[in-house]
């Protein structure tokens, strides 16, 4: 039985569209020069860090009047870090770009990540290859990982491997941190006089890899459709069976981008934003007053039902939580086999106070067991904790129960309080790409050849004017160093892309805010369904509300 399904043997046939600068061709477009650039913050470190890649251009590319020359390329693709749909189309767009420069040209995908870089694991990509994965979700072609690339043994270990396989130009395709690695590596092999270049692609779900000249990054789109459908589908349930509260956290663990899009796209009754918990300065009681105040308001009205959306790192945006959890990092960056070597829960507890401030200890030690025991979990591999695992939408479902007994013994509340959980986050990690973004990474692919015909280093491919419509995009890149900033990682200062939050006082959450009230009182809910990929175009072209809003 063959393993292709109908809409995949569809999209396979699919042509995406690419901004009109290079659609003639890429030895046709030429490089247009803005300003210098600095990094958003830190300027004088990352300048340091930085000497051979800081302060170079951004740049925008113009349909040429004339051909230029070029010799066949040697290409490596590496996929960094979690999932997002239209990885594949930025890969077909790089082999494609590639192949019109020559018929030598090759591009060799590196396996498993960063790792694969490192240690020369690798597979050449041909066209049978690429002509089965166009259109379609995932990062199976190569694989990806979270090898972190830091040590100037690893970096020595991948210049080995680029010497041998006499590459051009290495692609890194990834998030925030990943794009920090692509940075690193790139200034490294500089300062080694390599001249291979590094250029940066912008991935990532969560949508916090944003900019000026970054509207979006790639599987934004797609994931909070696919997100989006599945909210409007319990909605729909919620109010056609009238007895359930829904608690549904979503992925972003550093920014609410997505809950945000979410919330736009289908009016839940509320939409915590992880942003506007922090600028209040709101404790975990008062989340759950605020939560409690819409279910008794609707219970009044006799509806006692609805939908809370959850960010995912909510919790590490709650001013005490935040402190606890980077003191708890830093402790456990030094201390960790020793606090591993407790075997339960309370000896890691009293043995944490010897090194957290009394406050912070005071929060740990008053959330259940279940909650401690996930905040000791394993760090990801950037030190962090692994929010994704931590059940924030049970630990309010407990409080908000908690609290609504409080009040119907006070004769405050006279509903009844029936609860379901969700979390959504792998299901729309690699979902077949919506047409957007399977033209918004096709050009990226394109434009990251570009640069590499022009001899650009440490830059990250853009594609801006997004709200527009391909016709309209601009194409172009920027200095990756642009975006960075110094951070506390791993208890030291390091430099790294500066995540993008949810802008408070931006156009996005004003319309969500001023919706609100609206939505937390009545049955406003909206029901997107999914991802349209052929019929009129505006359904099947549609961009998210954030870039509608934004007009980037």
């Amino acid at each position: 039985m063959e393993n292709v399904s109908k809409l995949e043997q569809e999209r396979r046939l699919y042509k995406p569209k690419l901004p009109v600068s290079l659609r003639p061709g890429i030895l046709q477009a030429t490089v247009t020069k803005g300003k210098a650039t600095q990094s958003v913050n830190d300027q004088d470190q990352i300048a340091k860090l930085f000497p051979h890649t800081y302060g170079q251009s951004e740049l925008g590319f113009e349909v040429g009047t004339k051909k230029s020359t070029a010799r066949a390329l040697r290409v490596g693709v590496v996929l960094s870090g979690g999932q997002a749909p239209g990885g594949h189309n930025v890969i077909s767009g790089i082999f494609d770009g590639i192949n019109e420069l020559g018929l030598e040209s090759e591009l060799i995908g590196f396996l498993g990540g960063p790792g694969g870089l490192e240690k020369g694991k690798y597979k050449k990509l041909d066209s049978v290859i690429i002509n089965e994965y166009r259109n379609t979700g995932g990062f199976d072609i190569i694989g990806s990982g979270r090898t972190k690339l830091e040590t100037n043994e690893q970096f020595d270990l991948c210049i080995t491997h680029i010497q041998a396989l006499s590459l051009d130009a290495i692609v890194i395709i990834g998030g925030d941190d990943s794009n920090t690695n692509a940075a690193i590596l790139a200034e490294y092999l500089a300062s080694k006089g390599e001249k291979c270049l590094v250029i940066g692609v912008p991935k990532t779900i969560d949508g916090d890899l944003k900019s000026k000249s970054i509207p979006t990054s790639f599987g934004f789109d797609t994931a909070c459709k696919v997100y989006s459908e599945l909210v409007g589908n319990i909605a729909r349930d919620a109010v056609s069976a009238k007895k359930y509260w829904h608690f549904i956290k979503l992925m972003g663990r550093s920014a609410s981008h997505i809950a945000l899009e979410v919330g736009l796209q289908t009016h839940p009754n509320l939409t915590l934003i992880s942003e506007e918990v922090a600028h209040r300065g709101q404790s975990l009681k008062n989340i759950v007053d605020e939560i409690c105040d819409i279910i008794t308001a609707r219970a009044d009205a006799s509806k006692n039902y609805g939908i809370v959306l959850v960010p995912e790192g909510l919790i590490e945006f709650i001013p005490s939580f935040k402190t606890l959890i980077g003191e708890l990092n830093d402790v456990l960056a030094h201390h960790e086999k020793e606090v591993n070597a407790k075997e339960n829960v309370s000896d890691k507890i009293a043995l944490l106070k010897n090194w957290l401030k009394e406050s912070s200890f005071q929060v740990l030690n008053s959330i259940p067991e279940s909650i401690q025991t996930q905040l000791l979990w394993d760090r990801d591999p950037h030190g962090n904790v692994q929010v994704s695992r931590i059940d924030t939408e049970m630990l309010l479902i407990q409080m908000v129960e908690a609290e609504l007994k409080n009040r119907k013994s006070g004769n405050h509340y006279s509903g009844s309080f029936s609860w379901q959980r969700h979390f959504f986050g792998y299901e729309g990690r690699c979902a077949a790409p919506s047409n957007f973004d399977a033209d918004y990474c096709y050009s990226l692919g394109y434009s990251a050849v570009t640069l590499i015909l022009h001899g650009l280093n440490g830059y990250m491919a853009s594609i801006t004017n997004l709200s527009q419509g391909p016709d309209a995009w601009k194409a172009g890149g920027i200095p990756i160093t642009m975006l960075m900033n110094m951070e506390q990682r791993h208890g030291s200062q390091k430099p790294v892309i500066q995540k993008a939050l949810v802008e408070l006082d931006g156009p996005v959450f004003h319309t969500l805010s001023a919706n609100r009230e609206q939505f937390a009182k009545e049955d406003s809910f909206s029901y997107p369904g999914p991802i349209q990929y052929f019929g009129p175009s505006s359904v099947s072209d549609q961009v998210t509300f954030t870039l509608a809003i934004e007009g980037t």
